[in-house]
């Protein structure tokens, strides 16, 4: 079967990019022909058979970051000439998107979270048209909705409102939802009576990750640790939602020199660095700055695997280091860096985050110390410090994460799914 994907860009590192490249690779596997259809081809070496660049399809283009400007950020009082650019370019994509999937004759599209979020009103409105001019079954693979983003996509102009209303998420006639949770496909019934099948991020559970090896046996002593320190890894960005400030008023409370706090991210998402400040602050406060590590500027986040040499390593190299991970999220649509760690064998403390965790990933039987509102129990402390210590329960866990990871995380899992889509159309 020839399929086609739609997106704003491929090759980042976004969890949509990430996540579509992994569909891509096992809708290969599974024996289709994928096309692609992108505004951004980022770190990604193009087909010229099978990959079609189109400049106003990028998020970053003049025709989104304008339309964007006006509907949200800087409305003008007079929206005409607003309404005329989204219809004048949705068009051009439209026209685009049909003659790309005419051209390869293709007989299924997906589309890549750009019908489900308003991120690019061109591209969104684009899909649509194109979709019902094409009359070609088409799943939408919606990774987050405008309702779940507070007022990010609340516009002062009614009109606009009205728009998102109609065209986020598509609801044609010729086209099925694939959701990345529970709570999406609940929300997504009660809303528009809309049925979905969730389709939960995975791993390459077939892959060797997260493994000490000769390029990253130096990574403690680039970071400035000893071998006998326990490393509690937060591999995650710098922002709120994360929840550093508990891993860091754990490792205060645990009164043990020897555990230090690894976070891997930047602070570049941070808005103002207000949150970053935060975090120093505590450090300061707490007497922690020889326990606490901030490695962004060693470890990349560019993909679980990267090119290493001495003092740049990648996410695999940082796993391979930890002890345990802390993951004391508040917010997640899924929650990547839980699965990395399961796949990586390393035990992971947890936070119950909305709305995700329990229902899609921590009700399957994981072996977690797991917090409610991040309020971090004496009981917790010290199941913690019994992981940490001990060896043989921490390999325990980690065995039994992985065979569970596996079972309902794993390219074969994705593989199932994407039967089920395919199945509904053909």
């Amino acid at each position: 079967m020839k399929i086609g994907i739609m997106i704003g860009r491929i090759g980042g590192v976004d969890g949509v990019a990430l996540e579509t490249e992994k569909w891509i690779e096992v809708l290969k596997r599974m024996g289709h022909e994928v096309f692609i259809i992108s505004g951004q081809f980022q770190s990604w070496e193009i087909d010229p058979e099978h990959d079609t660049l189109v400049h106003e399809m990028s998020f970053f283009s003049p025709e989104s970051f304008w339309g964007q400007k006006k509907a949200f950020f800087h409305p003008d009082a007079n929206i005409e000439e607003l309404l005329e650019h989204i219809d004048l370019y949705s068009g051009i994509i439209a026209d685009k998107i049909i003659q790309w999937a005419t051209k390869n004759k293709l007989d299924l599209l997906i589309s890549e979270n750009a019908s489900a979020l308003p991120s690019h009103l061109e591209m969104g409105k684009g899909i649509a048209i194109a979709v019902e001019k094409l009359k070609i079954p088409t799943i939408t693979h919606d990774h987050d909705f405008a309702w779940e983003r507070g007022d990010r996509y609340i516009s002062p102009h009614k009109v606009i409102n009205e728009f998102v209303q109609e065209v986020f998420p598509l609801r044609s006639e010729y086209s099925f939802h694939a959701v990345i949770n529970t709570p999406a496909k609940i929300s997504l019934k009660e809303k528009f009576n809309r049925n979905s099948i969730v389709v939960p991020n995975v791993m390459d559970f077939e892959k060797e990750f997260g493994v000490l090896n000769k390029f990253n046996k130096n990574l403690r002593r680039d970071l400035g640790l000893g071998e006998k320190d326990k490393l509690l890894f937060q591999i995650t960005r710098i922002v709120k939602r994360k929840g550093i400030e508990v891993a860091i008023d754990l490792v205060h409370r645990l009164k043990d020199k020897n555990v230090k706090l690894v976070i891997t991210g930047d602070y570049k998402d941070d808005e103002g660095n207000l949150y970053y400040g935060e975090l120093i602050n505590q450090i300061h406060k707490l007497k922690l700055n020889e326990q606490v590590v901030f490695a962004s500027q060693y470890i990349q986040h560019k993909g679980l695997f990267g090119k290493n040499s001495n003092r740049h390593y990648c996410l695999s190299d940082a796993y391979a280091h930890a002890t345990a991970c802390t993951y004391f999220s508040t917010y997640e649509g899924f929650g990547n860096a839980f699965v990395e760690a399961v796949l990586a064998k390393r035990p992971v403390f947890v936070n119950n985050y909305k709305p995700v965790y329990w229902p899609d990933i921590g009700s399957k039987g994981f072996k977690t110390v797991m917090l409610e509102d991040n309020v971090l129990t004496e009981e917790a402390i010290v199941q913690m410090q019994e992981i940490i210590n001990n060896d043989k329960l921490n390999r325990e866990i980690s065995e039994f994460n992985y065979e569970l990871g596996k079972k309902y995380f794993s390219y074969s899992t994705l593989q199932e799914k994407l039967e089920e889509l395919i199945g509904i159309f053909f």
